[in-house]
């Protein structure tokens, strides 16, 4: 059967602006870096990506490296925007990203002109679309020119591949220069996309929300469950067959140190007295800032994405609950 939008797609869904510009993005974002290559199951993303827009999400975070395999996440959802979505693309945003190894050989990786035109030229291709609607350098190159990496996202979006371009993972010191390079281009910065959890507040010790806000830049965090820290998947120990339990990923055993699991079982008390879960209460807490504009998701399956989506029902936090948390978090 084709797929038809819900009709009240938009009725419980915020939208926040994003930094001054005209552009709005829903407050939950769905990010597709896992759960969405080619070692996944079709019907599950396809699925999860119904009731994402369903549900009045209309962001869509990829990047050319996405999978695995690399370049499999866009490839994939690329075919089911057309096949479901294509009525639709006026009503999604969708971007990309590039900064991380793609390719081998010395234009495969990190910032030059040469590799953020090809691999945004890949993505568009994999996508079959005609333009992203944000596109991002993914980190800083600490040799590449800032100039040229910034004048790359100008050309893109002159060139009608991108109507808007961000930065990710870059801190307040280089993030200041880069937005202003992008300024006097003429081709403002619209969005930072740095790591933001409840056990990773740099943007706030280091004031890259205050450089942001001061900027008219919008902000929306990865990582807010700090792959999975912050839900109630540790409560009890470590899985098997969780990310900690691996030998190599983001997450390792040994970051769930016996302090750091006395946390998250504090944290979900407190939850608890919320009426949320650990991870609603996570995402919660990043949306509770003016100065994010929305908040970036994963999900391995439409229930633990409506799950996610509860944090919606509750981004208000006492100055009681402020405080218990900063305690527990120390």
């Amino acid at each position: 059967m084709p797929y038809t939008a819900s009709s009240t797609r938009y009725q419980n869904m915020e939208y926040r602006r994003c930094g001054k510009s005209g552009l709005k993005l829903s407050a939950v974002s769905l990010g597709l870096w896992h759960n969405f290559g080619d070692v996944d199951v079709p019907d599950n993303f396809r699925s999860t990506l119904k009731l994402a827009f369903d549900s009045g999400i209309t962001h869509f975070d990829l990047a050319n490296n996405y999978g695995p395999p690399p370049g499999s996440a866009e490839e994939n959802f690329g075919r089911i925007l057309h096949e479901d979505f294509k009525s639709y693309r006026d009503e999604l945003i969708i971007s990309s990203k590039a900064g991380y190894t793609m390719w081998d050989g010395p234009y495969g990786d990190w910032g030059s002109k040469k590799y953020l035109v090809s691999s945004l030229d890949q993505s568009l291709k994999r996508m079959k679309i005609d333009y992203v609607d944000i596109f991002y350098h993914h980190r800083p190159d600490p040799e590449t020119p800032l100039e040229e990496t910034m004048g790359a996202l100008d050309l893109i979006v002159r060139q009608g591949k991108a109507l808007y371009v961000g930065i990710s993972n870059y801190h307040p010191e280089e993030a200041a220069k880069a937005i202003q390079i992008l300024k006097d281009l003429g081709t403002p910065c619209l969005i930072h996309q740095p790591k933001y959890s409840m056990f990773e507040r740099w943007v706030e010790t280091e004031g890259l929300l205050d450089l942001l806000e001061q900027e008219g830049v919008g902000c929306i965090p990865f990582s807010p469950l700090a792959q999975g820290m912050l839900t109630n998947k540790y409560l009890h120990g470590i899985p098997e067959d969780s990310r900690a339990a691996r030998t190599t990923g983001a997450l390792q055993e040994d970051h769930l140190t016996p302090e750091k699991l006395d946390q998250i079982k504090k944290l979900n008390q407190l939850a608890g007295q919320r009426n949320q879960s650990l991870a609603q209460m996570a995402l919660s807490w990043i949306l509770k800032d003016e100065r994010v504009t929305s908040v970036l998701i994963g999900a391995s399956k439409p229930a633990q994405l409506a799950d996610s989506l509860k944090c919606l029902d509750n981004t208000v936090f006492s100055e009681e609950e402020l405080k218990a948390i900063n305690d527990i978090l120390g």
